[in-house]
């Protein structure tokens, strides 16, 4: 067993898996990395199964200390990664020898910073699932959904060599600041104009944004149908409450919800949103399911060549 030690954290930083799926009839969210793309991709560099448990480091400010040579992955954003002073790319594998000190600095692009370890991190499983969602209190190392802290030790099991890397054609493209959305049931019930400034605007990604949702600033759209019943929510539905801004949710959302939807992002949409910063400008455009299951078939078409 290696292990490694946690010498600086932030509450941002959290042990992430693909979620918890079959679940949500429980009033149970699904967690799991925000960026599902970069998540495959730093497990994908050495050799794990593609849901393995890795670190989100959210914004920097997290480093640690091995306390035996180990080879780990990082994908994502570039949070200025270094060893012992020395710059390091994302998107490759690398050995940190016994001693050494990885540390993640702080944005220069993207938000959110994927750590792999060989075999995945070890962390007990909470109904099928180590992942952290901090407001259930579910997941992490020690299965009540805490953050990542200073002092704290992560272990892992698996076997693996550096010098993997993503090749370039195959790295998302985080200055993509395009959003495709899949229609919803309600579309017919907001204004003409409304429908027109949605995907015919800009939006400015508000600071208040979390794991939970991503609220985004702009013209007020305005909902013309009939009250509403909660019902459940999907993964990216972008709701739109009583004062016109929506909300794209994410990972930690709420379960049901009673606000209507413009639709849902498309997951490739949700990876590039979850590496978008506060102030990130964006666009919405227009989807039917086909096209959005065509293009995600097509990308892990291309992740498992």
């Amino acid at each position: 067993m290696s292990r490694l030690s946690i010498e600086a954290s932030t509450p941002l930083c959290l042990l992430q898996d693909a979620g918890r799926f079959g679940v949500r009839h429980l009033g149970v969210t699904q967690g799991g990395a925000l960026d599902w793309v970069s998540m495959r991709w730093a497990n994908w560099l050495l050799g794990n199964a593609a849901d393995a448990a890795v670190l989100e480091i959210t914004l920097g400010g997290f480093s640690l200390v091995a306390e035996q040579d180990c080879c780990l992955a990082l994908a994502g954003a570039d949070l200025d990664a270094r060893i012992d002073g020395e710059p390091l790319e994302p998107w490759s594998s690398f050995t940190l020898n016994k001693g050494q000190r990885l540390r993640l600095n702080q944005p220069l692009l993207g938000a959110r910073a994927y750590l792999a370890a060989p075999g995945g991190f070890d962390a007990p499983q909470v109904l099928g699932s180590c992942a952290t969602v901090l407001r259930e209190e579910l997941g992490g190392l020690d299965g009540l959904g805490s953050p990542l802290a200073k002092g704290l030790r992560l272990t892992y099991s698996g076997q693996s060599s550096a010098g993997r890397e993503v090749p370039l054609a195959l790295r998302p493209d985080f200055s993509n600041h395009s959003l495709d959305l899949v229609l919803g049931a309600q579309i017919g019930d907001f204004s003409g104009t409304s429908l027109f400034e949605a995907f015919n605007r800009d939006w400015t990604l508000d600071s208040r944004a979390d794991r939970m949702g991503m609220r985004l600033l702009g013209p007020a759209l305005q909902y013309q149908g009939a009250p509403m019943i909660s019902e459940g929510i999907p993964l990216g539905a972008v709701q739109v409450p009583p004062d016109g801004q929506p909300i794209v949710l994410l990972n930690d959302r709420q379960t049901i919800g009673g606000y209507p939807r413009l639709g849902a992002l498309t997951p490739l949409a949700l990876a590039r949103l979850g590496q978008m910063l506060p102030g990130s400008v964006v666009r919405f455009r227009p989807v039917v399911q086909e096209l959005a299951w065509g293009e995600q078939r097509d990308f892990l078409q291309r992740f498992v060549g």
